[in-house]
């Protein structure tokens, strides 16, 4: 039979045209789709790459704008801005039922009496009665367990208003014992407390709000006789300023690729918000010393980062001003050039602070921020070739601070007690490796402890110094050695060492102390 005249054959092939249809159709489908979603995405990614542009551009406008009257002409910090209110907080009842469950019906329990005429004539009333009786029982047992449940509930309830209560009178007694110490901190305050001023000026600095990249790290020190204040802060580094001035989407390899901030405008952006920073900080402590205590600012900016040519960690400072009150108040921060308003006040600035070309302060901190003492000569007593286990321990702290001022250090002892480890104080003057030296004296017969080395470490940040170094008439194990190496700013002087130091500076021959055993090799 001819397969054009054949009903199934037909049917057949109405059926393949069907299907190849519906598949052109699925695949026009899916095609379409697919382009779509490849514009969605493209047109997401180039977003993206706009949205980080904006992000690029607003920090950059930022950092560009640091002394803004809008923040120049804000509030500042005084000691009335830093009472305390005491606001009680609302009762939250805890989880659970607050209102009482309602009481237990006895229609609810109570079963129907018999009906119709055998209700009538009094049959099924002993089954009635049965009836009645275990629904008393279980009604009562209701009433008890209310009663029981509402007495757990008032309880519980109770318990936690009170745990309210106490919470908010103890919040109540921590912000009057605050308010009454900030008051008893003004009254020191105008009297130019030294620890008070201090106290102050921290506030100060920690409420400043700068961008996200800027340290909060400061030291402070005031002269109560002069009303002169000196403020050390780290300043940000230099990626605090976008590297990428905008982005773009590159579809052939779909990428968002950075176009680079000429390196000029970065150096100058940087360069700027050092100065700005500087600026805005002196402002900001000038404007909340509403009593008028601090009459001149002295103010260092260090970085604190890793030197690119030794991979060690330096804190070089990039500027250094010194202001008076009366000379500062009239300047018009909103309209100045930064650097240029820091070089009519006589400031020091790193010509390349991009590279950390250091400046020498012109005022860094004295030493009296330390528990010190009168030097003791211990040099003029000692024999031609002293045994230094023979010295008492005072003794040998002074010797050890009469070497390094021998190497050049401006070195003083502190006192015994309360010294946080630190035997001697060193400075370091030198304009480009200026720092403070914290130096701990172990005179001791044996291996120095692993913990004493660690200790001197956490010292060492403690009082944000340059350096920290540790003399010992013995040695010290390879865990020290080792531990100090990778610190970084630690410095480990053994017997061996003292003897080559005191015969270079001081032309004296010591003993040291026992010789250390030999190690094994590794």
């Amino acid at each position: 039979m001819a397969g054009g005249n054949d009903p199934y054959a037909r049917e057949l092939a109405r059926q393949a045209r069907e299907r190849e249809k519906a598949r052109k159709a699925a695949e026009a489908a899916a095609k379409r789709k697919a382009r779509e979603e490849k514009l969605a995405y493209e047109a997401a990614r180039a977003q993206e790459a706009v949205d980080r542009t904006s992000v690029s551009e607003h920090d950059a406008e930022q950092l560009a704008k640091l002394l803004r009257s809008s923040v120049l002409d804000g509030k500042p910090l005084t000691f009335d801005r830093l009472r305390q209110e005491f606001v009680p907080s609302p009762f939250i009842p805890p989880k659970g039922r607050i209102k009482a469950a309602p009481l237990p019906r006895w229609e609810e329990y109570e079963p129907e009496p018999p009906r119709g005429l055998l209700g009538a004539l009094g049959f099924g009333r002993r089954g009635h009665d049965a009836e009645v009786e275990s629904a008393r029982k279980r009604f009562d047992r209701a009433l008890r367990d209310h009663a029981r449940d509402e007495k757990k509930r008032v309880e519980k309830l109770e318990k936690a208003r009170a745990r309210h209560k106490e919470r908010n009178e103890e919040e109540a007694a921590r912000v009057e014992q605050w308010n009454t110490v900030l008051e008893e901190r003004r009254t020191a305050y105008q009297d130019r407390d030294v620890e008070t001023v201090e106290w102050f000026v921290n506030q100060i600095l920690a409420a400043s709000v700068y961008p996200h990249g800027f340290p909060k790290v400061n030291q402070v020190s005031f002269q109560a006789d002069t009303g002169d204040l000196l403020v050390e802060i780290d300043l940000p580094l230099e990626d605090v300023v976008p590297a990428a001035r905008a982005y773009r989407y590159v579809k052939t390899r779909d990428e968002i690729t950075p176009v680079p901030r000429p390196e000029k405008e970065r150096k100058e952006l940087y360069a700027s918000v050092l100065a700005q920073t500087a600026l805005r900080t002196v402002h900001e402590l000038f404007n909340s010393d509403t009593e008028g205590v601090v009459q001149s600012i002295a103010l260092n900016g260090h970085v604190a980062t890793i030197d690119r040519a030794t991979g060690r960690n330096v804190h070089p400072c990039l500027i250094t001003l010194q202001a008076d009150r009366a000379e500062f108040s009239q300047l018009v921060l909103t309209q100045v050039d930064p650097r240029a308003c820091l070089k009519r006040l006589r400031s020091l600035i790193s010509p390349n602070p991009y590279e950390l070309e250091p400046v020498r302060p012109l005022v860094t901190f004295d030493l009296s921020k330390f528990r010190l003492m009168d030097s003791l000569d211990v040099l003029a007593g000692l024999d031609s070739r002293p045994v230094l286990m023979d010295l008492k321990p005072t003794e040998f702290e002074h010797l050890i601070r009469q070497l390094f001022e021998a190497i050049g250090l401006d070195s003083v002892n502190t006192q015994p007690s309360k010294d946080e480890g630190v035997d001697a104080v060193a400075m370091n003057t030198d304009p480009v490796m200026k720092g403070l030296c914290i130096i701990q004296a172990k005179r001791t017969k044996n291996v120095v402890p692993f913990e004493t080395v660690s200790a001197l470490a956490g010292v060492v940040e403690h009082k944000r110094a340059a350096k920290g170094i540790l003399v010992t008439t013995s040695w010290f194990g390879r865990a020290s050695e080792a531990f100090a190496n990778e610190h970084g700013r630690l410095e480990l002087l053994d017997g061996a060492n003292l003897v080559h130091l005191f015969k270079e500076h001081m032309n004296l021959d010591v003993i040291p102390g026992p010789v250390p055993p030999k190690k094994r090799p590794r």
